[in-house]
């Protein structure tokens, strides 16, 4: 089946809402990004989410939308909260996967003479790799904490500071997380792991501040040309995955109780409002807790490592967290739906919360222009820092994208990396990448991913999100 778009403006696109659909599709994209037979499948599912019990005006997609599980990556979805469901493939195997930036006082010229010394060290003092394990041994009841508490945790115990705490999405902590519908597999898998990378897509980059779009949002978030920053993206490694994996074996068999057919199995939920849907959203914000912990301590030893590697003490390196934003998600929240304030759950599926100047989730530091928004690019271009608007407020819950997005599935990669030197092509253009796995550059090149500067300039141009500031890469890890 091919889908049909209808064009409604330069960056946007309309799925018709046709067969089973309950609502339209609408894709954020520009006339280029929509080309090619492989843009059909993640269309096709931003259809099937459209016939989902509950859901409300559409069902959305980034610029950065490729296939997912069951959801497409990039995909919006917000249901109802007392008649909608909720699914563990809107939210993804990644719960929380995130991003976390902080700026530094240095500026490039300072670090390019240490840059080598620089990224070893990050390499070297945090785990990184599949199934990598680092040194926070936790016993079962300190884990359980941490997955109530979340970044605070972290916090108390030594990792971090309060400020830390409020520039972070939600604080760091979802309140409902309840540890005790985990499975001992889920436990077990994140007893180990807190304090690491992962693989993938997941990194550690040290960047410059090229270019400032907006000079009073850039104050406020602390950022000027030429400054060194850190950005890591990681999320709640093999706890995340189980608790996701554990649920949909469930409600792949729970759903056929319910009375409605779906259009693709991956696609299995449960009324949010069930047994079943609730002690889904409480795992997943045991997961979500864990992933925001995970990142707190990251940020904690990078800020050793740069200390120790310039000789410099806190007050001088002044390495300040700017925000923690998270994907892979689902979370309650209070929207205005044809005039009225209603309660709903918003998948966020690769897609990043944009919420505008005045909004009460924005933390005081950054109310007056709204929500910081991190967008990494691959670690061969640039990364973005955008602020949230009212529009995506009235026209996307609030959501705008999360990244760059893959045109190349892993194995392509590979096959079209063979023969080249990925590390010498990224030093060639100043930028230092040291790694885990013998695979990993090439699946992670470049020409894998979509290009970041189109993908932003739909967000900004089509007005629910803006550009802040542009970054480049000199230093990358990653997992």
């Amino acid at each position: 089946m091919t889908i049909e778009l209808r064009k409604i403006d330069k960056y946007r696109w309309e799925v018709p809402k046709t067969g089973e659909m309950r609502v339209p599709g609408i894709i954020y994209a520009s006339e280029q990004m929509l080309k090619g037979e492989k843009q059909n499948e993640p269309l096709k599912q931003v259809a099937n989410v459209a016939t989902l019990p509950g859901i409300l005006k559409a069902s959305m997609a980034m610029p950065d939308m490729h296939w997912g599980y069951g959801f497409p990556i990039g995909g919006v979805a917000a249901f109802d909260w007392e008649t909608g469901i909720i699914s563990p493939g809107g939210v993804g195997y990644d719960i929380n996967c995130g991003v976390r930036l902080a700026t530094t006082a240095l500026v490039e010229k300072e670090v390019r003479p240490k840059l080598k010394d620089l990224v070893n060290a990050l390499y070297q003092n945090i785990p990184s790799g599949v199934g990598s394990t680092g040194s926070i041994k936790l016993s079962v009841k300190e884990e359980k904490k941490v997955l109530k508490q979340g970044s605070r945790w972290a916090v108390h115990q030594g990792f971090g500071n309060d400020m830390d705490i409020e520039h972070t999405e939600d604080n760091g902590c979802m309140p409902n997380a309840d540890p005790d519908v985990l499975s001992n597999r889920a436990l077990e898998r994140g007893r180990k792991q807190l304090g690491t990378l992962g693989s993938g897509n997941h990194f550690i980059e040290v960047g410059v501040v090229e270019a400032v779009y907006d000079e009073k949002a850039a104050n406020v978030f602390g950022l000027f040309e030429g400054q060194i920053t850190l950005m890591l993206h990681t999320g709640s490694r093999g706890l995340g995955y189980q608790i996701c994996d554990d649920f949909l074996a469930f409600m792949t068999k729970h759903v056929n109780k319910l009375g409605f057919s779906l259009p693709d199995r991956q696609l299995s939920c449960a009324m949010i409002q069930s047994e079943q849907g609730m002690r889904y959203y409480n795992a997943m914000a045991c997961g979500a807790n864990y992933a925001w912990a995970n990142r707190q301590i990251l940020l904690h030893r990078s800020r050793d490592v740069f200390s120790k590697v310039f000789s410099i003490g806190p007050r001088n390196l002044q390495m300040n967290l700017v925000y923690d934003v998270c994907h892979n998600i689902a979370k309650k929240e209070e929207h205005v739906i044809d005039g009225k304030k209603r309660f709903v759950c918003v998948h966020r599926k690769g897609a990043t919360r944009s919420f505008p100047p005045g909004h009460p989730a924005v933390c005081d530091d950054y109310r007056e222009v709204g929500q910081p928004i991190l967008i990494p690019g691959d670690m061969g271009t640039a990364s973005y820092v955008l602020a949230g608007t009212q529009k995506a407020m009235e026209e996307t819950f609030g959501s705008t994208c999360h990244g760059a997005g893959r045109v190349m599935s892993r194995k392509a990669a590979k096959k079209a990396s063979k023969g080249r030197a990925i590390q010498r092509e990224l030093e060639d253009k100043g930028i230092l990448v040291r790694w885990t796995g013998r695979s990993t550059l090439a699946e992670e090149m470049p020409e894998a991913y979509k290009d970041i500067s189109q993908v932003v300039e739909v967000v900004h141009g089509a007005g629910i999100s803006k550009k802040v500031a542009k970054l480049r890469p000199i230093a990358v890890v990653k997992g």
